[in-house]
């Protein structure tokens, strides 16, 4: 490994020691001859593209200079080396600075509805060839491809909601430049108590996604949320569309995971299709 880090990086590798990687990957902090440092992630049978993706999602966010995201320092098929973030807990000021620089990022927008690339989320690939319209793409690139992780009355509930679809899905919206990952696990705080995101999916697509997941899986401090809602109101009955965009999170997860998850995501369906 040491040989396809310096490869991927250009750089002298000089001391490595594994670290938390998460769920999926197996994490390193390697230190370079000229004293940087880097996280980097590998694991065996990584899908060939799966690194150049995360890496591209990463610039891509980057891009608007909105948000604090690790800078790729190098990938290959079998590994990813991004900056090292020495953590810390996120202050007050640096969960407000998240939530607008949150705002800017989606508003920063996307050229349509999905990518140039399939979505992939561990072992699981969904298509995101673009769409037109959210509605459709919701319902056709992330709920019907997922519905089969669920019994049979679970995926014809989800049928129904995808039916639904252009009634519960709220007023149009351009696409947004999401994270597509957006729990709270994926924001991580530095040694300064600032922000910072990580392990991004992203698309084009619609912004109340990532803030929905990440009050599914647990937002780092209500201030994001609420500073978010400030940089960028939210178009009117955003409330009740909360569990439509969490119905998705939930299918990766009882696609990924099974268990309770298989139970949530239905009942999440059935509030979901009325």
């Amino acid at each position: 490994m040491k040989d396809e880090i310096e490869r991927a990086t250009g750089r002298r590798v000089v001391a490595a020691r594994r670290v938390g990687g998460g769920c999926i990957n197996d994490g390193w902090r390697v230190e370079f001859d000229d004293r940087s440092v880097a996280f980097v992630k590998t694991r065996a049978g990584v899908p060939p593209d799966e690194y150049s993706n995360e890496a591209a999602a990463l610039r891509w966010l980057a891009e608007p200079r909105a948000v604090n995201v690790p800078e790729v320092l190098g990938h290959s098929e079998r590994v990813l080396a991004i900056e090292w973030i020495d953590e810390g807990r996120l202050t007050p000021t640096g969960a407000e600075q998240l939530g607008r620089g949150l705002a800017a990022t989606h508003a920063a927008g996307a050229g349509t509805f999905g990518g140039p690339r399939p979505l992939r989320i561990g072992r699981l690939e969904l298509p995101n060839d673009p769409l037109g319209d959210w509605p459709s793409f919701y319902a056709e690139r992330r709920l019907l491809p997922l519905a089969g992780s669920l019994d049979r009355d679970g995926a014809q509930t989800v049928e129904r909601v995808c039916e639904r679809i252009h009634d519960l899905a709220g007023p149009p919206e351009p696409p947004a430049r999401l994270h597509g990952d957006l729990w709270g696990g994926n924001v991580l705080a530095d040694a300064h108590g600032k922000g910072w995101l990580i392990d991004p999916v992203a698309y084009g697509g619609h912004r109340e996604i990532d803030l929905a997941m990440l009050r599914l899986f647990g937002a780092p401090s209500p201030r994001v949320l609420d500073a978010y809602a400030e940089a960028a109101p939210l178009a009117d009955g955003h409330e009740e569309r909360v569990g439509l965009w969490q119905l998705f999170p939930l299918l990766v997860h009882a696609a990924l995971f099974g268990g309770h998850y298989r139970a949530r995501a239905a009942q999440m369906a059935r509030r979901c299709a009325g």
